[in-house]
C-alpha cells in the first residue's frame, strides 16, 4: 500500500476511533463532570481530531511526495475528513445537521494540521515521528483541561423583517394560528438542505397573554409557545416551552436538539410597524441561548440557521397577508 493511501486510511480510522472513544468516555464518567461537554460538542473533538487527521494525511503523503506544495497540502488534508464524515452519515452515526455544522471547522483544522506536518518535515526531519505521536494524542490532552474551564454560555438575539403590502390588521390575523402550510408555500432554504424539519402548522388555544400556541413541524417535532405579550395589530411575544424528551432524536441531531443541553431558543416576538415610506413592516425576533464553548463559531451558525428560518416564515406571512388583502 502506498504511503498516501496509508495516510488516508489511518486518518479515517483515527477519526472513527475518537468518535467512539468520546462516546464511551462521556457515558463512563459521572454526568456532573462532563455536563455540557459531549464528544462532538467539545473543543477537543472539533479542533483536535481534524487537526490530527490532517497532520496524519500529509505526514504519510510527504513520504511519497516530499516536494508537495503548500497549496496541495491544504486540499489533500481534506480527503480523510470527507471519507470519515461520509461514513458517519451512511452508518447513521451522525445526521446531516451536525455534519454540515462541523464540516467548515473540520476542513480548516485539517488544513492547519497538514501545513504543520509539512513544516515539521522540512525543519524537524529527524523528530517527525515523535511529533506525529504528540499530535495524535492532542485531543486526549485537551479534553480533561477543557471540562475544567468555566462555561462560556451566551445569549443573543436574531432579528429579521419584511415589508408587506397589506394592512396591519390583515397581517395580524396570520400570526397566532397558522393553518396547514402547503408544499411550495415555504421557499427553498438552507435549513431544508441540511435536514432541518419544516414547520407544518401552529394552533392557538385562546388569545391574549397566557394563551398557548402549539407549533407542529415535520418528523414529529412539537413544542409550545406561551404568550407573554399581546397588543392587537402591533405585537405578540412568547416564551418557548420545549420538552426535549418529546422531540424525536431522528428529527434533530441530539447535539442541536431544541431545548437540549447545548442550544435552545428562549423567547420570540412578532412586531408590526410602519417605516418612513409608510409601508407595513413585520418583524420577527428570537432570543437564543448557546451553552457550547465554541464562541463566535456556534453563534455564527445559530444566526445563519435562525435567520434562514425567520426568512421562510416571514415570506409565508407576506404571501398569505397580501393574498388576503387582495381578496
Amino acid at each position: 500500500m502506498k504511503p498516501k493511501h496509508i495516510g488516508i486510511l489511518l486518518g479515517v480510522l483515527y477519526g472513527a476511533s475518537f468518535r467512539l472513544f468520546f462516546m464511551w468516555l462521556v457515558s463512563a464518567i459521572d454526568a456532573d463532570l462532563n455536563a455540557g461537554v459531549g464528544w462532538l460538542v467539545s473543543i477537543s473533538f472539533l479542533c483536535g481530531v481534524p487537526f490530527a487527521i490532517g497532520y496524519i494525511r500529509i505526514h504519510f503523503e510527504l513520504q511519497q511526495n516530499p516536494s508537495l506544495p503548500r497549496k496541495r497540502m491544504i486540499i489533500v488534508a481534506w480527503q480523510p475528513i470527507f471519507i470519515f464524515l461520509l461514513a458517519a452519515f451512511v452508518t447513521f452515526i451522525e445526521g446531516t445537521i451536525c455534519i454540515a455544522l462541523a464540516l467548515p471547522a473540520f476542513m480548516l483544522l485539517s488544513s492547519l494540521g497538514g501545513l504543520l506536518a509539512g513544516w515539521v518535515h522540512r525543519v524537524m526531519f529527524q523528530r517527525k515521528n515523535g511529533t506525529l505521536l504528540s499530535v495524535a494524542v492532542l485531543p486526549v490532552v485537551i479534553w480533561p483541561l477543557e471540562i475544567q474551564l468555566p462555561s462560556m454560555s451566551q445569549t443573543y438575539q436574531v432579528h429579521n423583517e419584511i415589508v408587506i403590502d397589506a394592512p396591519a390588521d390583515v397581517i395580524w390575523r396570520q400570526l397566532a394560528s397558522v393553518t396547514v402550510i402547503e408544499d411550495g408555500e415555504l421557499p427553498l432554504s438552507f435549513n431544508q438542505l441540511i435536514g432541518v424539519p419544516r414547520p407544518v402548522e401552529a394552533r392557538m388555544d385562546a388569545s391574549g397573554v397566557g394563551a398557548v400556541r402549539t407549533s407542529y413541524w415535520e418528523k414529529g417535532v412539537v413544542f409550545k409557545e406561551v404568550i407573554t405579550g399581546w397588543e392587537t395589530n402591533q405585537r405578540m411575544a412568547y416564551d418557548f416551552d420545549i420538552d426535549p424528551e418529546k422531540i424525536p432524536d431522528e428529527a434533530l441531531d441530539p447535539h442541536v436538539k431544541l431545548g437540549g443541553e447545548y442550544f435552545s431558543p428562549l423567547n420570540g416576538e412578532y412586531r408590526i410597524s410602519e417605516n418612513s415610506q409608510g409601508e407595513t413592516v413585520l418583524h420577527l425576533q428570537t432570543t437564543l441561548v448557546d451553552n457550547t464553548n465554541f464562541g463566535w463559531y456556534s453563534r455564527l451558525w445559530g444566526e445563519i440557521i435562525f435567520r434562514d428560518f425567520h426568512r421562510s416564515l416571514l415570506v409565508l406571512m407576506k404571501n398569505r397577508a397580501e393574498a388576503a388583502a387582495s381578496a
